[in-house]
């Protein structure tokens, strides 16, 4: 007899309190519309050149920001599930700055 259980996923946390709510939805913006952002904004400040070096730069940066804060807060058992934006905005909101608020 097999004794070998796959595990079940935790769900992604809910969030239920404004504030809560508020930080995911700013931190998915940053994590998806932030390179774009920055990059308009040096090429509005210089000139393109400047704004494909800096595009290039907050890519990187960004998808480094994003893979620690999905590595640091979703468990061990469940990395190996690809999440979005807003799964691990919702994660990293939900076990760092509202644990135990919202229930």
């Amino acid at each position: 007899m097999q004794t070998d259980f796959i595990e079940q996923i935790e769900p992604t946390p809910k969030l239920y309190t404004k504030k809560c709510k508020l930080a995911a939805f700013v931190l998915r913006v940053f994590l998806q519309f932030g390179t774009a952002i920055i990059a308009l904004f040096m090429w509005y400040l210089y000139d393109y050149f400047v704004s494909i070096a800096a595009l290039l730069l907050s890519f990187i940066v960004i998808g480094i920001i994003r893979s620690k804060l999905r590595n640091s807060v979703i468990p061990a058992t469940q990395r190996e599930y690809q999440y979005n934006d807003q799964g691990i905005a919702q994660w990293y909101i939900a076990k760092e700055l509202c644990f135990g608020i919202d229930k």
